[in-house]
């Protein structure tokens, strides 16, 4: 695994005020009554105060506010203005039930507000809070929301006794914000350990085909979600490290204080011997002393060792010593409703992939795409089958395509950097982000959004019309008008250069023709075609390997639909030139092969660093590759000349 290369900071704090609530819900992990004996042992806001100083002076930026109910603490008020007055981002977990026009008008500060919501009806979802009238008392906390302009974000909390309503729920999610999100699929054992309150959680537990509908893995990108930062194989380069936390710890910059001043490195740890209690020291020894030191502290044994550390289902397991501890009071079980979702999820994986993604090669790179509808013998062209392959090479450049278009505002998009239709591009961080614009300056109808990484070798294409995926065979894997956007970007980055041009292997040698439009490389290649393999008479790949040149044929071909995906030694530049003659003609002078061959480079949108790398590999290709100027007519007799030409070579 990748270390960690930010420095061990506690830069988030997560916090959880209180685990009292106004509700009771059914499956709820923490819940303490409202007047519970415990409230008296609660921080009051001094104490918060004192702690957030302490934090804040450590790097702390952030905060993630919880319970319980976090607004049933009576200095909630004070607590949430201090924690969020000078905090750059924050987030506040509600059941909405206690929003007041003072709480209201604080929570316009900017983060991130989640309001729970239990049922698409009052039956419901009173029902399952057992707390009469909540569902009108959080319809009113929103209602205080909107009236002063707080953003927010409708939680929706699947469980067994609303299951039946999710639909409706994330309808009315829908209707309540701009912004809703499913809640956890799967739920935790209580935090006490009863055996009453657990039986009740079990109860709520989905089956684990609804955990993973639910919350479907994403292959795309071999996306394992490691729960609370928490990994699976801590010390996994070591299969006898049965440390833990150890790695989970060492990679952490965030921390978790309970209600009663007790910290640790995750919300999810209850053992009380793995918490400091800061009213007895400092933030700085809890975090510089006392939570690196539960590294070596919690071992699994042979426990873990040989069963969840060395499981083959780990890769699609949800599975963490915290959770094992919950369900268990011990940290190295294996959690056996885990180990059934992880057979569903492997089986859903399997299945996916087999029906929604496809490989390609391309001179010596794979296009991984993968699609959320799933593919069809005829969602490409013919013209690709030639470049599928079933297993990938070492070079992937990943690709997913979705079919529903994310709503984006113009400050999201970032710099421009480009703009001529089709295409306007904009630069975010390490991201480019491509969106289809029309002629008409008029029109801001957004129909595709393309977002790249950095180097391009992820895209997360977003189009509409998605019946068009079913009913049209597609000419280019991006949806692009042409891959070769893509490409010449993907091949600079490997010494490679997209052209202009055709090709062909003739008597082992790749030759490569070169020439303005219209120069014939369709007509050359056609003349040829008894003599050797058309690689494609419209664009070509050449690449500089270890051994020198070789040329790669590419799927974009122009009047002749011959393409193959073979590659051969390039052998020469041929600049092709119409003549009453056949002959080919030594070009020695470099500057001049120089200055035919740049205008024949395919050019990616993005230009900056790709000019300099493209020309950096055509200089190299001028240097190792003879070139000539071949003269010829449309008689065929330049046949003879290629034969004896590639005799010589």
């Amino acid at each position: 695994m990748e270390k960690n290369l930010i420095p061990r900071l506690p830069l988030e704090g997560n916090i959880d005020l209180t685990y009292r609530c106004n509700n009771n819900c059914h499956h709820c992990w923490l819940w303490l009554s409202e007047n519970s004996s415990e409230k008296r042992r609660e921080l009051s806001f001094p104490d918060w105060r004192h702690i957030v100083d302490e934090a804040r002076s450590q790097g702390c930026q952030s905060w993630m506010i919880s319970g319980g109910e976090p607004m049933i603490h009576p200095d909630f008020t004070e607590i949430f203005d201090y924690l969020t007055s000078k905090a750059i981002t924050y987030s506040l977990n509600t059941n909405g039930t206690l929003i007041t026009p003072e709480i209201a008008r604080l929570m316009k500060r900017k983060g991130s507000k989640m309001i729970a919501l239990y049922g698409a009806d009052r039956n419901v979802h009173d029902m399952i809070t057992r707390n009469p009238g909540s569902f009108d008392e959080m319809m009113k906390g929103i209602s205080l929301l909107k009236d002063f302009g707080v953003g927010f974000t409708v939680q929706v909390v699947p469980m067994k006794d609303n299951w039946h309503q999710l639909d409706k729920m994330t309808g009315l999610a829908k209707s309540l914000s701009s912004s809703y999100r499913i809640g956890a699929s799967w739920l935790y054992y209580s935090s006490s350990g009863t055996a009453a309150k657990n039986k009740e959680i079990e109860s709520q537990r989905l089956s684990p085909e609804q955990v993973v509908e639910l919350d479907p893995p994403n292959p795309g990108y071999d996306s394992k979600i490691e729960l609370a930062n928490c990994s699976l194989n801590s010390g996994e380069h070591n299969a006898n490290d049965d440390r833990i936390f150890a790695e989970c710890i060492s990679q952490r910059n965030s921390f978790h204080v309970d209600p009663y001043g007790k910290m640790t490195f995750c919300s999810f740890v209850k053992d009380p011997s793995l918490r400091y209690d800061l009213l007895k020291g400092d933030f700085k020894e809890a975090w510089d002393d006392f939570i690196p030191s539960l590294s070596d502290k919690v071992r699994g044994g042979k426990e873990y060792l040989n069963n969840c550390k060395s499981c083959e289902k780990s890769d699609d397991c949800s599975w963490c010593g915290v959770y094992s501890w919950l369900e268990h009071r011990r940290f190295s079980a294996p959690v056996k409703y885990l180990c059934d979702i992880a057979e569903v999820t492997g089986k859903y994986k399997k299945e996916w992939i087999s029906s929604h993604r496809r490989y390609y090669d391309i001179a010596g790179v794979t296009i991984q795409i993968d699609s959320d509808l799933p593919f069809t013998e005829n969602s490409f062209l013919p013209k690709f089958d030639l470049f599928k392959t079933d297993i990938p090479g070492e070079d992937i450049v990943q690709i997913r395509i979705h079919f529903e278009i994310p709503e984006i505002s113009d400050k999201d998009m970032g710099e421009e950097v480009y703009r001529k239709p089709p295409w306007a591009i904009f630069r975010k961080k390490g991201s480019w982000i491509y969106r289809q614009i029309s002629v008409d300056p008029e029109d801001k109808t957004l129909r595709r959004l393309v977002v790249f990484n950095k180097d391009h070798t992820t895209a997360e294409i977003y189009m509409d019309r998605p019946e068009l995926f079913s009913e049209v065979s597609h000419h280019s894997l991006t949806m692009f008008p042409t891959d070769q956007i893509l490409l010449s970007r993907i091949f600079a980055d490997r010494r490679g250069l997209s052209l202009h041009s055709s090709g062909m292997i003739i008597h082992g040698a790749g030759l490569l023709f070169a020439g303005r439009s219209e120069a014939g490389k369709s007509t050359t290649v056609s003349l040829l075609k008894d003599e050797g393999e058309i690689l494609c008479d419209e664009n070509i790949v050449v690449r500089r390997w270890e051994e020198g040149f070789r040329i790669h044929g590419t799927w974009s071909h122009g009047d002749i639909p011959i393409v193959s995906n073979n590659e051969a030694p390039l052998k020469a530049v041929l600049f092709l030139e119409k003549s009453d003659e056949n002959k080919i003609i030594p070009l020695t002078d470099k500057k001049e092969v120089t200055r035919r061959l740049l205008p024949r480079l395919m050019r990616p949108l993005i230009t900056a660093d790709w000019w300099e790398k493209s020309l950096a590999t055509t200089e190299m290709l001028v240097d190792e590759v003879p070139a000539y100027i071949m003269k010829f007519d449309k008689t065929g007799n330049i046949r003879k000349v290629i034969r004896k030409f590639t005799d010589t070579l």
